[in-house]
């Protein structure tokens, strides 16, 4: 039996071996705590800000504003929590789009139940917000807006620096989850009014459990968690030195090679999404053009997303239903729905999602395999009259 093949790099990307090296020392031999006075804090702090400079290399940020979190949505809950906080009394309406990671929506909808009025952008059927939707629905208590620079599961990419350009212009605080996007789009937040932005290790080829959040110099942040003071106050607890040194190599690598990497992903997305259109009742979602370059999010009509997932997998193919950050909730994702699909079409899609490591071979193996679990199933599906 041949290797499974892993299609599913937007849910998670495999350790990179350069990466791995890199967390190794760290690991090992390699001991102390970056607060400690001695040599072996020494070390660690060393290995700290070297992967702090490369992180934020990969961004076009300054060194000093990037810290160290657990992950993407602990960047995104900072990030809304904490600019909502310290806006003042006199701030206490919010701007989010409907097509928000789950970390934000869910934060957003906590800053709700705090007395924030927030409002909810639509996008249209691509997934896209609207810029001139987005500015009017901005007031002068806006504390702050919130747009994802590209959806976690459809891939449409937003046109954050225009958003942003128009939150600055009127003094509104503006975040950007680019978990997906960092790596994929050229970031430039010296040129781009972004006053947060998020980041996560593992969509990097980096570890799991470390992220980042950029934090634009001279803007206020509430802390959510309480301690020690480590990075700047806004995030207590001794830093994750193995984890960090593997997040700065991965930012690192992904700065060197976007470019081959994005040109590799686009040509094997286009094919599957060629191949998959030869299949009738298979849709894609999302916007064809204005996408992230290794997402394909498919509709495929009669078939629930589960049983096609599970089919794939015994013929050993990994891919997604939907966002694995919303997996095992059985309710259609607010992202389709906000883009017009029904709640049925919501439960029958899939995401297909190449890395750096997959070869065209594999997906000719893919587009067969799809093909023939898409035609099992609808044989025995009571939701199919094809």
């Amino acid at each position: 039996m041949t290797d499974p093949v892993y299609l599913d790099n937007a849910a998670t990307t495999p350790l990179d071996p350069r990466v791995l090296e890199s967390m190794l020392p760290h690991l090992g031999g390699r001991r102390g705590n970056p607060s400690s006075l001695h040599a072996f804090g020494g070390a660690a702090r060393e290995g700290l800000e070297e992967a702090r400079d490369r992180v934020a290399s990969l961004i076009g940020a300054s060194p000093e504003e990037i810290l160290f979190t657990s992950g993407g949505t602990e960047s995104d809950v900072l990030a809304i929590l904490g600019l909502a906080r310290s806006a003042g009394p006199q701030k206490r309406h919010a701007v989010v789009s409907c097509v928000e990671h789950a970390a934000v929506r869910e934060t957003a909808e906590r800053l709700h139940s705090e007395g924030f009025e927030v409002c909810w952008i639509g996008v249209d059927a691509d997934g896209l917000v609207d810029p001139a939707e987005f500015a009017d629905a901005l007031r002068p208590d806006t504390a702050l807006a919130a747009v994802v620079w590209a959806n976690n599961e459809v891939g449409t990419v937003e046109p954050v620096p225009e958003l942003a350009e128009i939150c600055a212009e009127k003094g509104i605080l503006f975040h950007a989850d680019a978990v997906q996007a960092a790596g994929r789009i050229p970031i430039d937040v010296s040129e781009a009014h972004i006053s947060t932005l998020a980041l996560s290790g593992h969509k990097l080829y980096g570890p799991q459990g470390i992220g980042a959040l950029y934090v634009r110099n001279g803007v206020s942040l509430e802390p959510i968690i309480y301690g020690g003071g480590q990075e700047k106050g806004l995030r207590s607890g001794t830093q994750n030195v193995a984890g960090i040194a593997g997040l700065g190599t991965a930012a690192r690598l992904a700065r060197e090679e976007m470019e081959d990497r994005t040109t590799h992903e686009r040509a094997l997305r286009d094919r599957i999404m060629a191949g998959t259109a030869e299949i009738p009742d298979v849709f894609v979602n999302g916007h064809r053009e204005r996408r992230l370059s290794n997402n394909v999010h498919l509709t495929v009509k009669g078939i629930e997303a589960e049983s096609l997932v599970l089919f794939l997998d015994s013929l050993g193919y990994a891919i997604g239903s939907g966002s694995a950050c919303s997996s095992g909730r059985h309710k259609a994702s607010p992202v389709l729905v906000a883009m017009g699909l029904s709640e049925r079409e919501a439960f029958s899609v899939v995401r297909i999602t190449v890395g750096k490591e997959n070869t065209s071979e594999e997906v000719e193996g893919f587009l067969g395999a799809f093909s023939t679990a898409v035609a099992q199933l609808r044989e025995i599906s009571p939701l199919y009259a094809g």
